[in-house]
C-alpha cells in the first residue's frame, strides 16, 4: 500500500487533484457571481458543478496513466524512468496550485469584504427603498384565455407606477422574465435590484373577477401590504385601470409615507 501511495505522489496525481479542486471552486464562485447578471437559470450552477464532478476522476486517471514529456503526452508505461520529468512537472503544478489559491483567497476577500470591519452580520443590500418591480400576475382561473387579462393588469400597474416620479420601477422585460417561476422573492429582488415587489393573482368566476395584490419587502420576504378587489367584467380595460390606481394609491402610502393622491 505504501508503494502505491508513493507511486501516486511520483506521478503527481495528488497535485493534479488539488489543482483541479481549487480551480473548480474558483470557477463555481465566478458562475455564482455572473449568473444573476446574465439572468441564467437556477440549474446553470448545478450543471457546472455536475460537469466538474464528472471531470475530476477523468483528470486523476490521465494524471495516473499519462505523463507529459518534451515530446508530448505519452502513456506512463512507455516513458523511461531515467528520462522522466515528473519532478519538474510537479514543481509547475505546485506553482499553479499556489496561484489558484491566491486567486481563491483574493476572491473570498473581495466578496466577503475582509478587513472592512465586518462583524459577521449580513448587511442589507444597498438598494433604493422606493424601488419596485411588478411581477406578472398569476392567472388562477384555469382558463388560459384569461392570461391576457392578468398580463394586461400587470402591465397597467407597471405603467401607472412608472408615472410616479418618486418611484424607481424595474422594466417590463426584466420583471416578466420571472413569469411562471416560483423563485424566492428575495432572490428576485436581488436580481432586479429592487427593495419591493408587487405580485398578485387573478381569479375569474362567470362575469366576476377577483384580483389579489401583495407588496413584499425583498430584504426579508415579509408582506408590507396586501388587498383584494372584486369587480364585474363589464369593461376589462376600465377594471385594469381602476385597480391599478387603487393599488398605486395604497403603495404611495406604504412606500412613500404620503397621503394618497388622485392620479
Amino acid at each position: 500500500m505504501a508503494g502505491f501511495f508513493t507511486e501516486l505522489k511520483r506521478r503527481n496525481v495528488f497535485r493534479v487533484g488539488i489543482a483541479y479542486i481549487v480551480m473548480s471552486w474558483v470557477l463555481l464562485q465566478i458562475v455564482d457571481v455572473v449568473a444573476p447578471m446574465l439572468v441564467l437559470p437556477d440549474w446553470a450552477g448545478k450543471l457546472v458543478l455536475l460537469l466538474l464532478g464528472i471531470g475530476l476522476p477523468i483528470a486523476l486517471f490521465f494524471a495516473w496513466a499519462f505523463e507529459l514529456t518534451p515530446e508530448g503526452l505519452k502513456r506512463e508505461q512507455d516513458v523511461d524512468r531515467s528520462q522522466s520529468i515528473t519532478p519538474q512537472t510537479g514543481r509547475k503544478l505546485d506553482y499553479a496550485i499556489i496561484s489558484l489559491l491566491v486567486v481563491a483567497i483574493g476572491f473570498v476577500a473581495v466578496t466577503h469584504d475582509w478587513g472592512g470591519g465586518s462583524s459577521g452580520v449580513v448587511q442589507p443590500r444597498d438598494v433604493a427603498l422606493n424601488s419596485i418591480a411588478v411581477l406578472p400576475f398569476v392567472n388562477m382561473s384555469g382558463d388560459k384565455e384569461n392570461e391576457y387579462f392578468s398580463d394586461g393588469l400587470s402591465e397597467e400597474l407597471l405603467n401607472v407606477l412608472a408615472k410616479i416620479s418618486e418611484l424607481k420601477v424595474a422594466g417590463r422585460t426584466s420583471s416578466f422574465a420571472f413569469k411562471g417561476k416560483n423563485d424566492d422573492l428575495r432572490t428576485i429582488g436581488e436580481k432586479l435590484d429592487v427593495a419591493t415587489i408587487l405580485e398578485g393573482s387573478v381569479r375569474k368566476a362567470g362575469d366576476r373577477v377577483r384580483i389579489t395584490a401583495q407588496l413584499v419587502n425583498t430584504q426579508d420576504g415579509y408582506h408590507l401590504w396586501s388587498d383584494s378587489f372584486d369587480r364585474e367584467l363589464t369593461d376589462i380595460f376600465a377594471i385594469q385601470e381602476e385597480i391599478a390606481i387603487e393599488v398605486v394609491n395604497a403603495l404611495k402610502i406604504t412606500l412613500l409615507g404620503e397621503e394618497a393622491k388622485q392620479l
